[in-house]
Parts: structure tokens; sequence; C-alpha cells
């Protein structure tokens, strides 16, 4: 009868495999680059999928942090990647609005319970017989998800009623908004993309989207800190002399 020491290399974390074959200041250079670039993707869209379960942003961070480290520390390859998926929004927007959030817990458990079962049976190999038309046509429609989720965001559009969730319905509403439209918003977005595909192409080495990101929140910060700093004068003044600060205009005021 075997003993499993034929097999025991596959139950062991490849975090202690690295370690044992040596850990040097390179690998933890690229590590590092890595994190900060999955971060800043994985972090905002933990918070965007907890307020869409209905409970507060934090838990969102909670569980990103908290998932993320664990599937490192337990990973059983050197590319595995735990986080967030922009494309289960809407499965569990309508998960909490027809179950409520006990009934997305009870989905989460029974999808884990689902997945080491599929793990101890050893059925993941069955994964090779999906035809290839349709892993590719799942990733199409999950790109498309996560580009219809970024249309708001990326034209500064302002709705007069909450998002819908399902595609049809979100892209008619958003096309009614396209006269709220903030320029400035758009353009920080172009920029930021293109960027990120001119880096891709001609520097493929660097981190496109951690600089993209760096820089646009850089400017916008530039932009409005002397903003920032008016309202901080006017109110001073307001306190002192008695000015009123309102949107867009000062008003001179007798105590």
């Amino acid at each position: 009868m075997p003993d499993g020491t034929s097999t025991s290399h596959l139950l062991r974390p490849k975090l202690a495999t690295v370690l044992g074959e040596g850990y040097g200041l390179g690998a933890f250079r690229k590590d590092v680059l890595a994190a900060l670039t999955v971060a800043i993707v994985a972090l905002p869209l933990s918070m965007a999928i907890a307020v869409a379960s209905g409970v507060s942003p934090e838990r969102g961070l909670y569980t990103a942090i908290v998932g993320g480290f664990i599937v490192s520390l337990l990973s059983g390859s050197r590319f595995q990647i735990g986080g967030p998926a922009g494309a289960f929004i809407v499965l569990v927007a309508s998960t909490v609005a027809r179950f409520g959030v006990e009934g997305l817990l009870v989905t989460v458990f029974m999808s884990g319970l689902m997945l080491t079962l599929i793990g101890v049976l050893r059925l993941g190999s069955l994964i090779r017989h999906i035809p290839h038309a349709v892993t590719v046509g799942f990733t199409c429609g999950i790109a498309v998800t996560i580009a219809a989720s970024q249309l708001k965001e990326l034209g500064g559009l302002h709705l007069t009623g909450p998002e819908p969730g399902l595609l049809g319905p979100k892209l008619l509403t958003l096309g009614r908004s396209v006269s709220t439209l903030t320029p400035a918003a758009l353009a920080v977005g172009a920029g930021s993309a293109t960027l990120i595909f001119t880096l891709r192409r001609y520097r493929p080495t660097w981190p496109g989207m951690l600089i993209a990101v760096v820089l646009a929140v850089t400017m916008l910060m530039g932009l409005l800190q002397p903003a920032k700093g008016a309202i901080i004068a006017l109110q001073w003044c307001q306190g002192m002399q008695g000015f009123a600060v309102r949107p867009g205009k000062v008003e001179a005021g007798v105590e």
C-alpha cells in the first residue's frame, strides 16, 4: 500500500519550496511591484463588492487582505492569484437582493465545500475537457462586464437612480446620462489607459498600472490642492470677518 511519500510534495505550500530554494533581493523587488499593482486594483474592487453585498466597505478590505494572505501562504503554485473578481459583482448583488447577506454567506460556504470536494476527489483534471471556445467566451464575458461597470466612473456620469446590474439596462441608463459627462474625469481615465497601453508596448517590464495610478493621483492632488487652500482661507475669513462661503461664490455678511 503506498505510503503517500510520492505525492506529499503536492500538498506542500509553494512558499516553503521557494524559501527552501533561496529567496533573494531580486525576487523580493519583483514581488513588491506585483503586490502594489495588485493592491491598487484589488482593494477598491473589494470595497465595491462589499457595498454591492449590502455591508460596509471595510469588510471588503478585511476579506481581500486576509484571503489574499491565506492564498499566498498556502498556495501550491508560484503564480496562483487570489482576490476579488469584478465579474462576480452582478452575482453577489443579485444573491443579496434575493436571499440577503445570510444567503450570500451560505452560498460562499457551499462554494468552498464544493471546491474542497473537487480537490479531494481529484476532479480538477476534468477542466481539460472544457472546450476552448467556452473558456474564451467566459473570459470575454468577464472583460465586457468589468468594462461596463467602469463606464460611469470613466465618464464621471451622474445618475438619477441606482445603476442597474444587468448589462443591457446598465448601458441604457448610462446612455441617458451622457449629458452629465465630466470632461476632466474622462480625460484622466483615457490618459491613464493610454499610458498603460503605451508602457506595455514599449516598456513591458515596467509596472504600467502602478505608474498610471500614481501619476493620475499626483496630478489630481496638485490641481485640487490650491482650491482646497482657498476654501480653508475663506472659511477662516468667515469665522473672523463674517464672510459666508457658498458653492461657487463668496458672500459678505454682518455678524
